[in-house]
This record gives structure tokens, sequence and C-alpha cells, in this order.
């Protein structure tokens, strides 16, 4: 194998999630139609054992070699996927193997750059890698890995981040961004673009884009507070108020906001501020429509009632914002 290939380890195990070891591949795959033939990568799935490995989706992978055939090479990016449990009553939990981080922690010294994908965070973080280290992963375990491991400094909004020589990447579909960043990174912003179009994706998302978004919220435990969010929802573009919410659910406006912050740890006012600020990013990515239509369709009233929410929300502007992440504006929509 050509010496210019840089090598990058996948570590599989029994459990791992599947897009997490089978997205970054196809990345690395198509980078070979945009570089010269002697250069790119060669990725290779490691396994304690060369047995097959049973992903979370049924999926049977076979792994290319083992741990400890790989330990005595260099490593350029050891990529490291996550696995989870999801209890009866819908509660997800990222699991960390002792023996699977015994071994990231010892190819860890052996690889120039490290990445996480998804909840493979809590294995990095397992591991000692991600101390004094600002990192993130997917929104539903993001509490559990600050808990776990104070020593990190975990920001659950970005859908990656890079802290020096170690990365960590958000929700599963995620690691597609990851990977053109590590691209990117390696042999320039073009050519990760032109690998970006292979996979027919509008763009490559930068790291500051959030993965947070409202529809995405775990689903509640009581049918009213769905029905509230959907009411929520369906009426961002009027006026709503406390005592028109606790109307709907006929209950009292005290007791709204008890349930409010039970289900969803904020208060409905605060909701649904963050519900219009995600239609509203919506429309800046989306469309070309004014500031002041913006703010109108998604019930802000002014201009200035929207940079007040989205400096809270996401602490930026609309305006700097749009011109952040704006991949496909629709003429047709301009005010």
């Amino acid at each position: 194998m050509p010496a210019l290939k840089r090598l990058i380890v996948i570590v599989v195990f029994d459990g791992v999630d599947l897009l997490d070891i089978t997205g970054p591949p196809e990345v690395f795959a198509l980078l070979q139609r945009e570089v010269d033939t002697d250069t790119g990568y060669r990725v290779l799935l490691a396994a304690e054992t060369p047995d097959p490995v049973t992903t979370a989706a049924g999926v049977r992978v076979l792994p290319d070699t083992t741990f400890d055939e790989v330990s005595g090479q260099r490593i350029d990016t050891l990529l490291v996927p996550g696995s989870v449990r999801i209890d009866a009553d819908g509660r997800v939990t990222a699991l960390t193997d002792p023996d699977v981080t015994a071994r990231v922690e010892q190819l860890a010294g052996n690889s120039r750059r490290i990445a996480s994908v998804c909840v493979g965070a809590h294995i990095l973080a397992a591991a000692g890698l991600l101390d004094g280290k600002r990192a993130t992963t997917h929104w539903s375990t993001a509490r559990q890995l600050a808990a776990d491991h104070p020593a990190v400094i975990v920001d659950a909004d970005p859908i990656f981040i890079r802290d020096g020589a170690v990365w960590t990447g958000a929700g599963i579909s995620s690691c597609l961004d990851l990977s053109l960043a590590l691209v990117a990174e390696d042999f320039g912003e073009p050519v990760a673009l032109r690998v970006a179009r292979h996979l027919v994706m509008y763009l490559k998302r930068p790291s500051g884009q959030s993965q947070f978004s409202v529809p995405l919220e775990p689903v509640s435990t009581t049918r009213r507070i769905e029905d509230l969010r959907h009411y929520i929802t369906g009426n961002l573009s009027r006026p709503i108020g406390l005592a028109d919410l606790a109307e709907h659910a006929r209950v009292s406006e005290r007791q709204l906001a008890r349930i409010f912050k039970a289900e969803l740890g904020m208060t409905p006012t605060a909701y649904i501020e963050s519900a219009r600020v995600e239609i509203a990013r919506n429309q800046l990515e989306t469309t070309d429509a004014t500031l002041e239509r913006i703010a109108t369709t998604c019930g802000f009233g002014t201009v200035d009632t929207l940079i007040r929410a989205f400096r809270r929300q996401l602490a930026t502007t609309p305006s700097e914002y749009r011109s952040g992440f704006q991949y496909a504006p629709q003429r047709a929509g301009r005010a």
C-alpha cells in the first residue's frame, strides 16, 4: 500500500451503531475520485478478534484487522463510534465497555488525530482523552456525558467540535459532516466540497451548525404536553400567551409552568421562543425572505424581537446566521 495514503482505523465492537462505521468510509472512498491514486486514505475496521461483529442494526461486519495487529502501526486518524441502550421507557444510555476503552486509550498513543462519532465521545471520555477539552455528542446523552465526566467541557449544540487533535461529532448522521471536515483539513476545502456533492449533500456544514431542533426533542411521557407542542407549532405566526395555552390544556397557568418544567426542562415562554427560532433558522437557511417577513411569519412581530431571540438562543444575529448557513435560496420567497 502506498505510504502516502493516510491510515484511518475505525474501532468496531458488538452493538456498535451501523452508520457510525459505514458513513465515514463512504466519504473517504469518494475522496479517491478527487485526488491522485497514490494519496487519500486507507481505512481499516479493527476489532478485538477477526470474528464478525454484530452491529446494533443486526448487520454483521467483518473486521479487517485486530487491535493487536494494528497497535504497532502509526495511525493517522483513530475513529471511535458508539453504542447505546434504550430502556423500555425510551431512556437512552451511552454504553462504554472497559475492554474497548482500554484498547482506544492504547491506540490513541499511536494516532496523530482522534475522532469520535455520536456517543463514541463517551468512550473517549472514559479513556481520559477528553479531560479539559470541549466536546460534543448526541443530544440525548449529553447530560450523561457531563455527569459521568466532569472534567469534560460538554457542548451539546454543535454538530462537531475540534479541540486540538481531538474531534467529536454529534448525532449519527453528522458523521458525514465530521468526515468531510477531516477531508477538508487534510486535502483542502474545495476537495471536501466536491466530495459533498458526490454525497448529494447541500453543503459541507461547518462545525458551528447546531444539532438542536425543536421537533427532534425527546418525545415527552404525557399526551398533554405533546398536544401542547403541536398546538404551539401550528400557531407560531400569531401571539401565544400563557392564558391561551392554559385554556387549551385545561389547566391553571401555574400548573402549565410545572408541566413544561418537568417534561421539557424550560418555561412555556422559552419553549415558544425556541420553536420560533427553529422555524426562523429554516427560513434563513432555505429562502431569501427579508428579516421583516421572517419576523412576521414566525410570530416575532418585529425584527428587533427576532434579533434578540437569536442572540439569546444562538449567540448570533439572523444576518450572521444566514451568511454562515444559507444553502439553497428560493428566489420566489423574496418579500
